[in-house]
């Protein structure tokens, strides 16, 4: 090795070999691309090797590049870890917490973690965004998002809150009353379903599971809707069977509008998730966000 290489060149080149992009990492590190792209020559010509395959349309790490990100990307944690708990210091978290999410885990929010947090922390101003897509929340500039387990990129830094959570088939006992109830997944394909349609435009294939055996069906039915608490709505009205998480089923069970069925087809999965970059210091007010989170459960 003909020089030693410094932090930011190290956390610059974790930060391209993990977005695959000198465009995305510029933007993250809030340098040029061009600034960036004289960085890694400069280290590679350090270093007396290459470390990054670049074309017009791509970047992607060399072996020797991919090995040394692994090595330093738990190093270059415990460094945000230890700035940000010096940045305690400082004094109380403040200025804009903005958090992408779903609708469904930002009503879940709304019932304790949310007012409590603005009750401790008055000088943040938090910016819950609902729009139901599935963004990369570094490049739309959003501190963290919230989905369920399954959809948390991997490179990602995860909380769990909430506990666990099922999608369940519902439908109300008007509906059931005129139709056989049914039994097994496959039965719904003579029921009148509820449709649910992703952020992509694609219909949503309901899911279910028993005993290691998974089923997914393409349900029929004339109504197509985006949003689960509307389906929750239409399912008590008696227009046929919905497929919808059970928080948003909760208050028509509750009372009697809703009555479950396929139950032992629709198993707990793992609930929500808070996630933010794990390899950039994180702001004292998502610090501030994920303590109460975690008092709270959600």
């Amino acid at each position: 090795m003909n020089a030693k290489p410094g932090l930011p060149e190290l956390t610059a080149l974790a930060a391209i070999v993990s977005h695959r992009s000198f465009r995305k990492a510029a933007d993250e590190l809030g340098l040029s691309p061009s600034t960036l792209s004289h960085m890694m020559r400069t280290l590679e010509r350090g270093m007396g090797v290459r470390l990054l395959n670049r074309t017009t349309r791509s970047v992607a790490p060399t072996e020797a590049g991919e090995r040394l990100v692994a090595r330093l990307r738990p190093l270059l944690s415990d460094i945000d870890a230890a700035l940000a708990e010096v940045d305690d210091f400082r004094g109380l978290a403040s200025g804009t917490l903005r958090i992408n999410t779903s609708e469904i885990a930002a009503r879940l929010l709304l019932r304790s973690a949310v007012p409590a947090f603005l009750q401790r922390y008055p000088q943040v101003s938090l910016d819950l965004v609902t729009d139901g897509k599935l963004v990369d929340i570094v490049a739309e500039g959003f501190d963290a998002g919230i989905r369920l387990g399954e959809a948390v990129p991997r490179d990602m830094v995860a909380v769990r809150f909430g506990g666990p959570t099922r999608f369940i088939a519902v439908a109300s006992p008007t509906y059931l009353a005129g139709y056989p109830v049914p039994k097994v997944p496959d039965d719904l394909r003579d029921q009148t379903c509820i449709r649910f349609r992703l952020p992509s435009g694609k219909p949503y294939r309901w899911e279910f599971e028993k005993h290691g055996q998974e089923i997914a069906i393409d349900v029929q039915g004339a109504l197509t809707l985006d949003n689960m608490e509307l389906m929750a709505e239409a399912a008590a009205s008696g227009m046929g069977i919905a497929y919808i998480s059970d928080k948003s089923a909760k208050p028509y069970l509750d009372r009697g509008a809703l009555v479950v069925v396929l139950d032992d087809w629709c198993p707990p999965i793992p609930g929500l998730f808070l996630y933010y970059p794990g390899h950039r210091l994180v702001p004292p007010a998502l610090r501030a966000f994920i303590d109460v989170l975690k008092e709270t459960k959600g």
